[in-house]
């Protein structure tokens, strides 16, 4: 299969010099790497200061979008319209992040689905799929500037635990800040190439990566070998990084001052200002003894011993960590044959002793871990300009495969550029109640919509036992081989219900249709978005209304008139504009019918639940 990549401005082929980049789009700060005179080089901004870009959006008052550190400083002026961590959301549901909803400052909206959760801002309704674009046309504009010329084909990392949907999600967002995303690779992957493991296809490696950010930990073993690495266990905590070795700090002088915790809740600046400084004590005490300073009669006094008794359960956490992942892995320490630190926070002298210690070796640390994985990035990018002769690449899928959804929308299983032979699946439900029959039709393409895409066949799984609607579990899987023939396989989980089908070699697509394919859907990006939100807006609208619907009746009796006069209100304003083209009024709708049924249903549950009890011992 041929691997096809295209120059946006042109409207054409991209030749191979043409340069691919290589991105670390992070929880905390993202990067832009690329190749210059044959070194990885990560980009600094205009300023020339740092390679760093916060991954920090915000909304101003004109609604105009800033990136970065602009960004950074309202995160304390106006929290409301500031979004951080947006990668923490890539791909996830409310429920998904339901546990940790007050660790955002911002609005995330509870629908009660399990699409992708939405962020409100004022009055409009974000995916983090948009946010994290916004972060990646920040990188794209960087990396112009410098280059004095257009940029359109990238590799972006991601953690190696992501899960197809936060893959697919970050393909996304790369599409819509107008890159065509020739890989989604592994952060530690990408950390290990940096150091050069892996580029010679004769070495045999087992490898840890121990990734400690200022928001999160990873610790993943992986497997280098030919040329191809393979992760065998991943372990982390994510919300364990530096973040946390500054409150440590602060918290140490909270005591030493003899004020209560409560103050910096109530007194925003001062906690904004002793956070602050408590970053600058930390970076100190890596090269110092003592770090002594004052905020008026505050005082910001602590040694490096003392700061390192403060942080020892933390540095603990992250090796009991490590202890987990080689277990998973079945691996003890002697068979590790290098650690690579990633991460800001990985500068600290403990952390680095620490993790020697554990490991019983010199930790590889030479380069900046900020930019270890984006210079990674930039090495896989190279590679894929066929730069790299040594490295082994393997066949790709030259399009997306997937199946429509409700409403004409294409469900990508299988990502374009991903290595074959592979392998993908998702579980869907049914739409209507007692639903006997699925069609399913498989589409090859990069559009949001199907009709934009090119069918490749369908078949219908017959039989599914009559069930109310969204209870059924379909698993659809698609398995491609070395050949380029797709099977595709449908089953009902709860009756193994099942049916397949074979779709043969490279579908009759010529290279330059291939590519102008590719191309219509990067210019076409923002407009196959909007027809998705608004198209995803109305399915979930549609839902939640029969929802309420059937809720109404099946709690007739316990509900008052009015409770149920003002549910219909609500219902019948979501139906409304459920048939009109604006997404936010939908989600704006559902947002205020949900607001209102939620005491209901709590109140419908606990009457239902003392029914059900009656007369019956505990």
């Amino acid at each position: 299969m041929a691997k096809i990549s295209i120059n946006i401005k042109e409207g054409t082929v991209a030749k191979e010099s043409d340069v691919i980049i290589g991105i670390d789009l992070g929880t905390t700060n993202s990067l832009v790497a690329y190749i210059k005179d044959e070194q990885a080089v990560a980009v600094k901004g205009k300023d020339g200061k740092s390679t760093l870009v916060p991954s920090i959006i915000h909304f101003n008052s004109e609604s105009n979008i800033e990136v970065g550190e602009t960004a950074k400083s309202q995160l304390i002026a106006d929290p409301a319209n500031t979004i951080y961590s947006v990668k923490r959301l890539m791909g996830r549901s409310y429920k998904d992040v339901l546990d940790h909803e007050n660790y955002f400052s911002y609005k995330i909206i509870d629908e009660d689905t399990e699409s992708l959760v939405k962020v409100r801002i004022k009055d409009k309704f974000y995916t983090p799929i948009e946010l994290s674009a916004e972060i990646l046309k920040e990188l794209k504009k960087r990396i112009e500037e410098v280059l004095e010329k257009k940029v359109s084909r990238a590799v972006i990392t991601v953690p190696a635990y992501f899960n197809d949907a936060q893959r697919q999600a970050t393909r996304d967002a790369g599409k819509l800040a107008g890159l065509d995303v020739l890989r989604i690779v592994n952060e530690p992957t990408a950390a290990s190439l940096a150091y050069g493991i892996g580029l010679d296809e004769a070495d045999e490696q087992t490898i840890a990566v121990y990734d400690l950010g200022g928001g999160t930990f990873d610790i993943s073993i992986l497997q280098s070998q030919n040329g191809i690495f393979e992760v065998l266990a991943t372990n982390g905590d994510t919300f364990l990084g530096g973040d946390d070795f500054d409150r440590a700090i602060m918290d140490f002088w909270m005591e030493k001052n003899g004020m209560d915790k409560s103050v910096l809740k109530e007194n925003k600046n001062l906690a904004q200002a002793i956070r602050l400084k408590s970053e600058e004590a930390k970076k100190a005490l890596s090269s110092t003894d003592s770090f002594s300073e004052s905020l008026g009669d505050f005082v910001c006094n602590i040694t490096k011993t003392e700061f390192e008794n403060a942080v020892q359960p933390l540095v603990q956490r992250t090796i009991d960590r490590c202890k987990s992942a080689l277990k998973d892995a079945g691996l003890g320490v002697d068979k590790i044959n290098h650690i690579v630190m990633v991460g800001g926070s990985t500068r600290i002298p403990l952390v680095k002793k620490s993790v020697a210690e554990f490991f019983g070796k010199e930790v590889f640390d030479k380069l900046d871990p900020d930019e270890v994985v984006a210079l990674g990035a930039a090495i896989q990018a190279d590679v894929l300009a066929g730069k790299q002769k040594n490295i082994l690449l393997l066949d790709v899928t030259p399009l997306s495969l997937g199946i429509e959804t409700v409403g004409g929308l294409m469900d990508t299983i299988i990502p374009r550029n991903s290595k074959v032979p592979t392998k993908g699946g998702r579980q869907y439900t049914t739409s209507v109640d007692g639903q006997k029959n699925l069609k399913v039709a498989v589409f090859q393409g990069e559009r949001d919509l199907v009709d934009s895409n090119r069918k490749l066949g369908e078949f219908v799984l017959k039989g599914i036992p009559p069930m109310p609607a969204g209870l059924p579990k379909i698993e659809i899987q698609f398995i491609l081989n070395a050949d380029g023939i797709l099977t595709v396989k449908a089953k009902e989980l709860r009756s193994n219900v099942e049916q397949e089908i074979e779709i043969k070699s490279s579908y009759g697509l010529s290279e330059e249709e291939m590519a102008l394919m590719l191309l219509d859907s990067i210019k076409n990006a923002e407009s196959d978005m909007k027809a998705r939100v608004l198209l995803e807006a109305r399915n979930e609208g549609n839902n939640v209304y029969k929802s309420t619907l059937r809720f109404l009746k099946q709690n007739e009796t316990i509900l008052s008139e009015e409770e149920k006069s003002k549910t219909m209100e609500f219902a019948n304003a979501l139906n409304i504009t459920i048939q009109g083209d604006d997404k936010d009024a939908i989600n704006k709708a559902m947002e205020s019918l949900n607001a209102y049924t939620e005491p209901l249903a709590h109140k419908a549950m606990d009457v239902n639940i003392k029914d059900a009890l009656k007369g019956k011992k505990l």
